[in-house]
């Protein structure tokens, strides 16, 4: 889910993809299905990298062509969800013309632009920006960039939104993978809210701690990252040539499942899991737990025996 511009009547099956690249691009995919009595926007705060400018920060990729890029995602796990009961069934609506000194870009379903700051929200209509005062209870988003699609269609799933943008938090020692997750969708800031989103990633931290290609077969969650792996690299599942670059052909993919109430925040996805990574790649954490069983073992009869032979010593002294 995400900050919508207007009340929605529902949102349900939120899918995001995130990688990022060393030189700091993030790669975000996004697509739900939706309905909404007015014309409607979406809103999707994100850590851009300071200063934020209109040029240059974020990049706006047509998925136009690749409608199924989740559907085609969930094909590399083994438990599939079953398609939502909303259809991709669209109502034509106006698609507003108004948007005032930002760069407009029409990207398949949407009319897309990048809002640099919190104050050039007033180069958007009216009908798509939020109340400041939304905005005051939020100052995380103080100094961030926004992503607004403004959606033409009234109810359906559209293709999916995607972009890359310059982010702050590619650090290399604490650097994080961006997901929007906070909700608004009636106007008002919630501390909790009802979720129902698949998150997806690439990083090759996340493949490193789960044993990269081996163990294919593994299927539950992985207790390293928190994340189940993809049976697969990509390109054994997935059209990478499609994706427009933004899927990495030799990595996994990592989901996580988000269902019910939770707290109404942004998800991070901390890349440094090097802290998490056995000296002993090859064995579980119950083998090197028996190994440590096992050198204690020979150390306790080690030092029974040199107490006896010391003892016997002074027996003979």
């Amino acid at each position: 889910m995400c900050i919508f511009s207007q009340p929605v009547v529902s949102v349900t099956d939120t899918n995001i993809f995130a990688r990022i690249l060393p030189d700091g691009w993030q790669y975000l995919v996004y697509q739900m299905n939706f309905e909404s009595v007015e014309n409607n926007a979406i809103i999707l705060p994100l850590p851009v990298q300071l200063p934020s400018q209109d040029e240059g920060t974020l990049e706006f990729i047509s998925l136009e062509d690749y409608d199924g890029f989740f559907t085609d995602l969930n094909r590399g796990f083994p438990l599939r969800r079953p398609p939502s009961r909303f259809g991709a069934i669209g109502v034509d609506s106006a698609v507003p013309d108004s948007i005032q000194n930002l760069v407009v870009h029409d990207v398949g379903d949407f009319v897309a632009s990048f809002v640099p700051t919190l104050s050039d929200f007033n180069r958007l209509d009216e009908q798509f920006r939020l109340d400041p005062q939304v905005w005051k209870k939020m100052p995380t988003y103080a100094d961030y960039g926004f992503a607004v699609f403004q959606l033409k269609t009234g109810k359906g799933k559209p293709h999916p939104m995607a972009f890359k943008f310059r982010s702050r938090l590619n650090d290399p020692g604490t650097g994080s993978l961006f997901f929007p997750t906070v909700h608004i969708h009636d106007g008002e800031v919630h501390a909790r809210e009802s979720f129902d989103h698949n998150l997806f990633l690439q990083a090759p931290e996340f493949d490193e701690a789960c044993g990269k290609y081996h163990e294919k077969e593994r299927l539950q969650t992985d207790h390293n990252t928190g994340y189940v792996r993809s049976k697969w690299k990509a390109d054994e599942f997935l059209d990478v040539k499609k994706s427009r670059g933004i899927l990495a052909k030799d990595g996994l993919i990592h989901r996580l499942e988000m269902r019910g109430m939770i707290k109404n925040a942004d998800v991070l996805a901390k890349r440094d899991l090097s802290h998490v990574v056995s000296r002993f790649p090859l064995l579980g954490a119950a083998a090197i737990a028996c190994l440590g069983g096992v050198a204690g073992m020979k150390w306790f009869f080690q030092r029974r025996e040199q107490i006896s032979r010391e003892r016997s010593s002074g027996l003979d002294d």
